[in-house]
């Protein structure tokens, strides 16, 4: 008889030949079918409101924000965009307050000077109409949206040219993760795709210019980073916009820099390597 012969009265019958006691490779193998069903992550999940108070027209809102413990980074581009699992983070960088039309990325949301707060009052309140955006998470179009009303605010705030070059940077970021997010099976793919990097390369094109405006006249740091990563973002964005002189130009510099650290240098090594075939491949067709 076994240790749990019986049970059949009492409706158990299934539990009479149960294992008393797990042998290591029972154990493996229900750890094994447990990583084999990872639970299924939301975007939504990564998300709660954020309340905010529009230093504009000082009505309360709330708006998407990214919970930090939530989210894992995979890795970032050549030209410093940041990846994470599940979530386009360039969606959520922009705050912008569905009553008076403000919108800036949320480094300067709560900055202005009065000059500022007029021209703003004046050139987008006056004009605006509300549009509230009541879902769980934020489409790459409404995204998109945001980011054309925080730079139409940069515009009519007159704003420093690190903080518009800002703007271009991270919406050409966004329009990256909208080609990414496309569905390659659809018919209109190509056509998307196409127009999608278009746009992109139009936004970091403008990045570059800004950029290139602010390190002549600011000083630093600068949207959050040092000399030294600046230039790389900088040498890195003219190679994207085939601007390849410009980019070995800043790249050498970097690399020679006393204060450059192991990562970037290392960065800007591969990049100029890159850089080099591309300028190859130029004078082959031409």
């Amino acid at each position: 008889m076994g240790l749990l012969s019986g049970l059949g009265a009492l409706g158990l019958g299934n539990l009479e030949n149960a294992t008393l006691y797990e042998t290591n490779d029972s154990k493996q193998k229900g750890q094994a079918k447990e990583k084999e069903v990872p639970p299924e992550v939301k975007e939504a999940d990564m998300l709660f409101d954020k309340t905010y108070t529009c230093p504009v027209c000082d009505q309360e809102f709330k708006a998407k924000t990214i919970r930090a413990g939530k989210i894992r980074m995979l890795g970032t581009d050549m030209d410093l965009r940041p990846k994470y699992e599940n979530i386009d983070m360039m969606k959520y960088e922009t705050i912008a307050c569905p009553h008076c039309g403000y919108a800036a990325l949320s480094r300067y949301f709560k900055y202005m000077t009065s000059m500022q707060l007029n021209l703003i009052r004046t050139n987008i309140c006056a004009n605006y109409h509300p549009h509230p955006m009541d879902g769980e998470i934020y489409t790459h179009e409404e995204a998109l949206e945001r980011y054309k009303l925080t730079l139409a605010n940069a515009i009519v705030k007159r704003a420093k040219a690190s903080e518009k070059a800002y703007i271009c940077l991270k919406t050409g970021w966004l329009m990256r993760g909208m080609t990414e997010a496309l569905d390659q099976k659809a018919p209109e793919y190509a056509a998307k795709k196409d127009a999608y990097e278009r746009m992109e390369k139009e936004y970091l094109k403008n990045a570059l210019e800004g950029f290139l405006a602010a390190r002549q006249t600011e000083g630093f740091p600068m949207c959050g980073m040092d000399e030294i990563t600046m230039d790389y973002l900088i040498a890195i964005l003219a190679m994207e916009c085939e601007q390849y002189d410009l980019s070995l130009k800043v790249l050498s510099t970097v690399i020679t820099s006393k204060g450059v650290n192991g990562r970037v240098k290392e960065r800007a090594l591969d990049a100029r390597d890159m850089l080099r075939e591309k300028m190859k491949a130029q004078r082959v067709e031409k």
